[in-house]
């Protein structure tokens, strides 16, 4: 390859990785948005989504089959939406059980719980799935996108199942800034933001909203996890841990309860991730990572995208 086309297989490499950031980085936004909460346990909702899902599709299909045709379009939506379904219903269960009893609680209380929820399911996974490294079979078709459909002939690689990363992405981000901005859920997931008790004075039902955002992390997560399966092939029940602090790095770099701002956050975790391993040593990107996410805090708290709002009462 050609230090050009290097250059550019790295950058589509940071896009795929901050695309799969970016999904599990919005579910945590949105929850800490609403009630200040850095969840945990959202790591590991991503990394049942990524279990759970490849349950199903061999359940559903056969070991190692590549699907096409119909098979495979409804078989990624059913699954989909299943794991969205199951992921949601994971999120508010461990809401209701850890964080609710805990709503007024000092702010110490809430966070130790979530490490204490996110071991928990670590360990469950362990124990259903094993705690071995899980290879997951190349159920989406893997296509050579610039060589084979466009015949480029180019060393340069992007596939199918990169561009489904983008494909989930997109809408999903187009769909859930049109859901907070324009949906009356939307806007009281706004005003509970805002002010919990002013919300509640107005006649909105806060641990309704609350559950709702919940719900629509895990969704997010589970979904992640399943688009991840079929984009790595590999995973192993502690993945949740690496992919949630880097998917929390990203809504805190971007500015957290900032739907964009996550985005934005994970898609610069991705490149520097992939430059850094490209061009610096895999044993340095972290170091560079957080590094440069401790400078933005120093000099901008509020992220790239937050504004400076003072404390909630």
């Amino acid at each position: 390859m050609t230090p050009t086309e290097v250059l550019i297989q790295q950058a589509i490499n940071g896009l795929t990785i901050g695309s799969y950031l970016a999904i599990i980085a919005l579910g945590y936004t949105m929850v800490y948005g609403i009630i200040e909460l850095i969840n945990f346990a959202h790591g590991d909702v991503f990394a049942a989504g990524f279990f759970i899902s490849l349950t199903l599709f061999r359940f559903f299909g056969e070991e190692g089959e590549t699907l096409t045709g119909f098979k495979l379009v409804w078989m990624f939506i059913a699954i989909g939406l299943l794991i969205m379904l199951i992921g949601g219903l994971i999120n508010v269960t461990i809401d209701r059980i850890a964080y609710k009893p805990l709503r007024k609680a000092p702010r110490l209380a809430p966070l130790i719980t979530a490490v204490g929820a996110s071991f928990a399911l670590e360990n469950l996974i362990a124990n259903v799935w094993g705690p071995s490294q899980v290879n997951y079979p190349d159920f989406f078709p893997r296509i050579d996108v610039l060589n084979d459909w466009l015949h480029l002939d180019t060393f340069i690689l992007f596939t199918t199942q990169d561009l489904l990363l983008l494909v989930v992405l997109v809408p999903m981000l187009i769909g859930l800034v049109l859901f907070v901005q324009r949906t009356k859920i939307g806007k009281a997931m706004r005003a509970t933001a805002q002010n919990q008790n002013a919300a509640a004075i107005m006649g909105i039902d806060v641990e309704r909203v609350i559950m709702i955002t919940f719900f629509i992390g895990g969704a997010l997560a589970g979904l992640g996890g399943m688009v991840f399966g079929n984009f790595l092939h590999t995973g192993r029940y502690l993945m949740g841990f690496d992919a949630g602090m880097l998917a929390f790095t990203s809504a805190v770099l971007g500015g957290i309860g900032n739907i964009p701002g996550a985005v934005f956050g994970a898609l610069i975790i991705g490149f520097l991730k992939a430059f850094a391993d490209g061009y610096v040593g895999a044993q340095w990107t972290r170091a560079i990572i957080f590094s440069i996410l401790i400078l933005i805090l120093v000099f901008r708290p509020q992220g790239l995208l937050g504004t400076s709002e003072g404390e909630k009462t």
